[in-house]
Formats: structure tokens, C-alpha cells, sequence
């Protein structure tokens, strides 16, 4: 691989498989980076037949030599740590300090799989309970399904890629990973990392390309587990071209805040700042949308928008930086105007975002109508509006008023109003007095309505990456 083209990485070495390329570009500087290859039909059965070669080798191995392999990777990341966040700044844009917060996340997360894979155990069950049952033994056990195909999306190149990755193989599957254009560079070095670490050949493949090499990937009959994380219409479209096999997917968001009138207004405030704006709002889960009890609403604004301007904006590499370059020119334009559609329905900014470039600064707005695209749709980026409710039923109704549900938050002093909103928040997780884009990779994370299928988080995705399997005994 010459030092511009990036290719697919296939049983352990580059493959300059496909024909069409085009063009990596840096956000900040919109300067080339380099060429990525689409990989398509070609590479992607390459990458099956080397996978499928890789599981039948070591499809019955022990857990400790899974364990094993997932500790080599850890270590190999844990080696490469400040190349790699490098590799995020430059190519997604994401704040440095952010970067390599998400690198020590995914030296974690691959650590805590393996710390897992012994909990995960089988069952044994009582057949005698029926009469035909008597003098049988009966357990289960969780096996793997072969070949796991992850597609990840650009704006967590490590931890979204290591959420798929690492569970999958200490289920006992083989990976093949499609990453987003952007996050090329960095799956492909996690490949090199891993392979030169000891992690079996065909175990980790990485294609490379866009939606082409995605729905190949997803087609193909050798793979028998599809997951992807991204918008929800590409998720759709994967599924169909999945057909049936399993899929699992973490789709779209707009994330409900709600702020009670007995919060903490300032604790509510900071909290959600941050949620909302840092890495550009450029997180599933970021807070897009704040609902907030109407007597305490002026205050509530006041402390956010203090909160929001103490943000720094600035260039990715700054440390310093808390806001930096969206993932390219095209998406900051979008987010604009997503801005002027609610500015044309009489929307008020009380934080008036401006666009330099890639870099959006922190926008708040007010008197957003339900019909205006910041509303209704994933802004996905560093913007936030704020909307008054009059009572509890009210903040229910608003909070729920979404195709999405993926996660939010609510903050009260009342048990009783966070339970109610446990249980009729139509979210996948729920946070009381955390803002919405606070998350551990301990408890199970994913969606409901539109916001996907499936569960990711340590023994949560490993028991998803598993199949139960049922063995009957007659002695």
C-alpha cells in the first residue's frame, strides 16, 4: 500500500482489491489526505473466504485463548495510543483530548470482554418438570455464529469498531469490519496492531470503501451476523439486503433532556452543555433536544448558555479544544441549515451558531415548532433547543414526540417522577440526573422504535454475538 491509497487489510496483509477510488479528506484543512479503494464484491468475498478459513481453525478454541487474543489487542492499541487519537484528529476532526480519551475507551472496553467471557455461561434445565422428561439431562450452551460483518460510522473510528469487534471474537467468531471513509485509516492501523500482536490471521479483516463494499458486506451469504451502526434509512436499507440473518443496528437519534422544576437548574445546565456541543454534537446520543419546566425555564437558559459559550471552539489539535471541525464542509452546511429551516418557522437563537469552514460553534434555540427539522429530525450536530412544558404528562408527551428512542435523561429530586419517567420514557436507556450522552459500557446499550435492534455493551454483546445452543442427554 503506497503511502496515499488506502486499502482493504485481508489475512493479515494490504489488498489492493477494486477499481474505484476516491478521495480521503482531512475536515480542518479540507486538504487530500489520500485514496481509498472500494473494495466491493471482490474484496469482500476475499475477506469471507479468509474469514470463514480463520473460523474453522479455531472455531472450538478455549476461553482462555480468546482471553488471550483479546488482551494481545488491547495491549497493541494501548502501545499505538497517541497515533492513533492522531489518526482521529486529523481524519474525523475530533478535539485531541477528546480522541484520546476514546482510545483509553477502547483499550478498556476490549478488556472488559475479556474479563466477561467467563460469565458467560450456559444452563442446565430441568427436563423432569414434564413426565416425558424423566431420566434426561438437558443444558445449553452459547456457541458462536461464524463470521460477524461490522459497519461502523466515522465519528468513533476505535470504540465503535472495538464495540463489534471485541465481543464478536470472544463469542468466538471471526470479524470483518467496513468502516466509514474516515475512520479508514484508523480500522486499517488496527489491523496492522492487531495481527502483528499475535491475534490469528482472517480473525480482524478490514474492506475498505463506502456503500458499495456496505451492501456487498452485508449480502454476502458467509456472513451470518450484520452490525451497523449509522442513520437509520442506510440502516434500513442493510437490513433488506441482510435479508435473514441476523441484524443488529444502532440507528438514529434526537435525545430528549428533561429538566423538572425540582432539578438542580445549574447541575441540569452544565451537564447537558457538554452532552450537547462537545465533538461537535457529533455522538448517537448527544442532547438535541432540552425540555425544561416552564417556571424555571429562564434560569435553566441563562446557565446553559453561559455554559455553552465557555466551551472553547477551536482547531483539532488544540488540547484545549472542546468544539473543533465537523466531519467535513458538507456536514457543517447541513447543520446550518437546519438552523435557517427553524429561523424561517420562528425559531429565536438565544446562542447564534456561526459556521467557519468544517467548525460550527455551539448554537441554542428557542420557540422551535414541532414541524421544524431540528425538532423532528437527528441534527447531528453541536446545535440544542430548548422547549417549555407545564406539567409532568406534558414533558412525557414532548419526550416521546420522536420516531427515535435510543437514550435520555430526566432531571428530578423526586423517586417518583424518575420512575414514571422509567416507565414511560420510550427509550432504550434512561439516565436520571446524567445528561443523555453519558454512558458505561457495562449495561446494555441500543434502541427502540427507530433507533435499532440489539443490545452492544461487554456481556450484553457477546451474548448477542452467541447463539444458545440446546444439547440433550438420554445416559
Amino acid at each position: 500500500m503506497s503511502m496515499t491509497e488506502f486499502v482493504s487489510h485481508i489475512d493479515a496483509v494490504s489488498c489492493p482489491i477494486g477499481q474505484q477510488t476516491f478521495d480521503l479528506i482531512a475536515p480542518e484543512t479540507g486538504l487530500r489526505i489520500g485514496t481509498i479503494r472500494e473494495a466491493g464484491e471482490e474484496g469482500v468475498a476475499a475477506a469471507v473466504a479468509s474469514s470463514t478459513e480463520c473460523f474453522r481453525i479455531h472455531r472450538f478454541a478455549p476461553a482462555h485463548q480468546r482471553i488471550a487474543w483479546l488482551q494481545l489487542c488491547a495491549s497493541a492499541i494501548a502501545g499505538a495510543a497517541d497515533e492513533l487519537a492522531r489518526l482521529i484528529c486529523e481524519d474525523v476532526g475530533k478535539p485531541i483530548r477528546v480522541a484520546r480519551v476514546e482510545v483509553r475507551r477502547g483499550i478498556e472496553f476490549i478488556e472488559a470482554c475479556a474479563a466477561a467471557l467467563p460469565q458467560i455461561n450456559g444452563e442446565v434445565l430441568p427436563l423432569d418438570a414434564v413426565a416425558p422428561g424423566a431420566g434426561h439431562i438437558g443444558f445449553t450452551r452459547h456457541v458462536p455464529y461464524g463470521i460477524v460483518a461490522g459497519v461502523t460510522p466515522f465519528n468513533a473510528p476505535i470504540n465503535l469498531l472495538v464495540q463489534k469487534a471485541a465481543p464478536a471474537i470472544a463469542a468466538g467468531n471471526a470479524f470483518i469490519g467496513k468502516p466509514a471513509p474516515a475512520g479508514t485509516r484508523t480500522a486499517l492501523r488496527l489491523a496492522e496492531l492487531f495481527i502483528a500482536a499475535g491475534l490469528p490471521k482472517g480473525m480482524f479483516n478490514i474492506v475498505t470503501g463506502d456503500r458499495e463494499t456496505a451492501r456487498a458486506l452485508a449480502g454476502h451469504p458467509g456472513v451470518s451476523v450484520v452490525s451497523f451502526t449509522g442513520g437509520t434509512e442506510a440502516g434500513q436499507a442493510l437490513a433488506r439486503i441482510a435479508g435473514a440473518k441476523k441484524f443488529l443496528a444502532e440507528l438514529g437519534s434526537n435525545a430528549a433532556n428533561v429538566v423538572l422544576a425540582d432539578a438542580r437548574v445549574s447541575e441540569a445546565a452544565q451537564k447537558i452543555a457538554p452532552a450537547a456541543f462537545e465533538a461537535s454534537g457529533q455522538q448517537c446520543i448527544s442532547a438535541q433536544r432540552i425540555l425544561v419546566a416552564r417556571e424555571i425555564i429562564e434560569p435553566f437558559v441563562a446557565e446553559f448558555v453561559v455554559a455553552a459559550a465557555k466551551l472553547r471552539v477551536g482547531p483539532a489539535a488544540d488540547p484545549a479544544t472542546d468544539v473543533g471541525p465537523m466531519v467535513h464542509a458538507g456536514a457543517a452546511e447541513r447543520v446550518m441549515a437546519f438552523c435557517d429551516d427553524a429561523m424561517s418557522r420562528g425559531a429565536r437563537a438565544v446562542l447564534a451558531p456561526s459556521r467557519t469552514g468544517a467548525i460550527v460553534s455551539p448554537g441554542i434555540f428557542t420557540d422551535v415548532p414541532r414541524d421544524a427539522r431540528l425538532w423532528r429530525e437527528e441534527v447531528f450536530g453541536p446545535i440544542a433547543i430548548v422547549t417549555p412544558f407545564d406539567s409532568v404528562d406534558e414533558a412525557l408527551t414532548l419526550a416521546n414526540d420522536s420516531p427515535f428512542g435510543l437514550q435520555g435523561a430526566v432531571f428530578t429530586q423526586s423517586l417518583a417522577h424518575a420512575m414514571r419517567f422509567a416507565d414511560e420514557f420510550d427509550v432504550g436507556a434512561l439516565w436520571v440526573n446524567e445528561a443523555s450522552r453519558f454512558r458505561l459500557d457495562a449495561y446494555p446499550f441500543g434502541g427502540m422504535k427507530q433507533s435499532g435492534v440489539g443490545r452492544e455493551g461487554v456481556r450484553y454483546a457477546i451474548a448477542e454475538y452467541s447463539q444458545v445452543k440446546f444439547i440433550g442427554i438420554k445416559p
